[in-house]
């Protein structure tokens, strides 16, 4: 009895919001130009599934899903969520030319892998979107921004958005982010983070198949 009460209180836990450290982007002026560019890349609503352009580059991405899941696995246990979730990760963020090391590294600051977190600031869901993107850029539903692939659609956008207007600088782009640019800790931060998701297809392979 006692066991069956910790499992449904934990799984109570997982649905319940909890703050986050990090994540407060600082609403800025959008020229309308930039505000529509935006609100295009936020609406295209193109489903996760990649493409390739040969067998070579399938085995690479399956490679690195299976590494990845490995590597995710004491955060997200049940396989098939972990699954979605990356799969997700490699399509927003490739589709914003971001590379996926960045995004996860930059999650695992955020929100640490919750889809729930909400930080002090009201920022939402794995990567930390502030509600008035929604406002600016989408329908206006904040509430959407705790769902999966929309919250990471948002996030890549942004950042993409946010390395554009820093022309490529990452350490301003990150501040700008979370809303502390001009301060290199949490781009530090994000940075030794991305580097527990780097992914050689040769070498981890390799060492994951032993």
């Amino acid at each position: 009895m006692i066991e069956r009460r910790r499992v449904v209180a934990w799984a109570l836990a997982a649905f319940v919001p909890r703050p986050a450290s990090a994540g407060a982007q600082v609403e800025e002026p959008l020229a309308d130009s930039v505000r529509s560019a935006l609100s295009a890349a936020v609406s295209d609503s193109a489903p996760p599934k990649p493409t390739f352009d040969g067998t070579e580059q399938r085995i690479g991405y399956l490679r690195w899903l299976a590494a990845m899941s490995e590597r995710l696995k004491r955060r997200k246990a049940e396989h098939v969520a972990r699954v979605e979730f990356l799969e997700s990760v490699w399509y927003e963020s490739r589709r914003a030319g971001l590379e996926p090391s960045l995004v996860l590294g930059l999650i695992q600051v955020e929100s640490g892998f919750r889809k729930y977190a909400i930080s002090k600031a009201g920022a939402r869901g794995y990567m930390q979107v502030m509600p008035f993107w929604a406002r600016l850029i989408g329908d206006g539903n904040a509430g959407r921004l705790f769902h999966l692939q929309t919250n990471l659609r948002f996030g890549c956008v942004i950042l993409r958005h946010y390395l554009d207007l820093e022309r490529g600088d990452l350490y301003l782009a990150l501040g700008r982010y979370n809303g502390s640019r001009g301060r290199s800790e949490y781009a530090s931060a994000v940075l030794a983070s991305r580097r527990q998701w780097q992914f050689d297809v040769t070498k981890d392979w390799q060492t994951a198949a032993r």
